[in-house]
């Protein structure tokens, strides 16, 4: 293979910022909305420790491209083998002639993506005048989750919740000192997000712990951990009384809050009122209501 290329973590952090990625995530939504690009269901492959994600895309750019992301996720890795919980990589192929052309690390691309996909959401779903937040889970994901929010809005102050009290105070300290803004660990969730504009969620949780009336009205929340069939983060309730906008329908059905609030019998994925590539491209609307909760899932 002719000038293949391979680019690290390091490579792609020199290569890419940011803002860069919130509008490449907001251009693959509407291309997707507009049906000029695919993003097939994922495929799981669970094994011993852990499981494999394999997520595949075309996007119609010059010749047209197709990308396939293998992770692996072991939660327990870090303990069992001094290794990452995530691990993987991005095939990068020519659509029009199978040609493979790079090799990308996944765990930056799926970190940054991931933050991106919240700022897109909140720029159209959350309320304009938003500035206070809750981020549920102070693991990895969760400074990138924040800078998320600050990217679309203008948050002044935060609440940092996690099941490890440790976790939420260290990552107070840290964001509060890169930030300047007051950040403040809480003990009790709902003290927390009751009285946030914009809540996100970015746990391993399996058992779903954000309700109803956990959630102010007009309040956003951005649900980032379900990532596989097996987790939960939101509970049916909030799901089946919010406005629910999800990023690609049928993989929300079968991953993500809303496949376990179809399997409660609390919604049905006809009562998804948009994809979030819909709402960018002006044929759903987004926020309509200030005092509406919407579920970005």
């Amino acid at each position: 293979m002719d000038e293949f290329i391979i680019l690290s973590r390091q490579d792609l952090r020199a290569a890419m910022r940011f803002g860069d990625y919130v509008e490449a995530v907001a251009d693959g939504f509407r291309l997707l909305a507009e049906g000029r690009c695919a993003s097939p269901v994922p495929t799981q492959i669970d094994v011993a420790h852990g499981a494999f994600h394999l997520k595949p895309a075309s996007l119609p750019r010059g010749p047209g491209y197709v990308a396939v992301k293998i992770n692996g996720n072991f939660p327990d890795n870090r303990a069992r083998n001094g290794l990452p919980t995530i691990q993987g990589a991005v095939l990068l192929a020519d659509a029009s002639n199978g040609r493979p052309l790079a090799l990308l690390d996944s765990a930056e691309i799926t970190l940054q993506r991931t933050g991106a996909a919240t700022a897109v959401a909140a720029r159209h779903l959350a309320r304009a005048d938003a500035r206070t937040a809750t981020i549920c889970g102070c693991g990895a994901q969760a400074p990138l989750q924040l800078a998320a929010l600050r990217h679309v809005l203008d948050v002044r102050r935060v609440f940092a919740w996690d099941i490890d009290p440790g976790a939420a105070h260290a990552f107070a300290a840290r964001m509060a000192g890169e930030t300047g803004l007051v950040v403040e660990p809480v003990a009790g969730l709902r003290e927390a997000t009751r009285v946030s504009d914009a809540i996100v969620t970015c746990t391993p949780a399996r058992v779903p712990f954000l309700g109803l009336d956990d959630v102010p009205a007009g309040g956003f929340v951005a649900a980032v951990g379900a990532d596989n069939p097996a987790k939960s983060e939101i509970k049916p309730d909030l799901m089946a009384h919010a406005i629910v906008i999800v990023d690609v329908l049928d993989q929300a059905v079968v991953m993500g809050d809303l496949h376990h609030a179809v399997a409660a019998g609390a919604m049905r994925a006809e009562d998804v009122h948009a994809e979030l590539g819909q709402v960018i491209a002006g044929t759903r609307p987004g926020r309509r209501d200030d005092d509406a909760i919407i579920v970005f899932d």
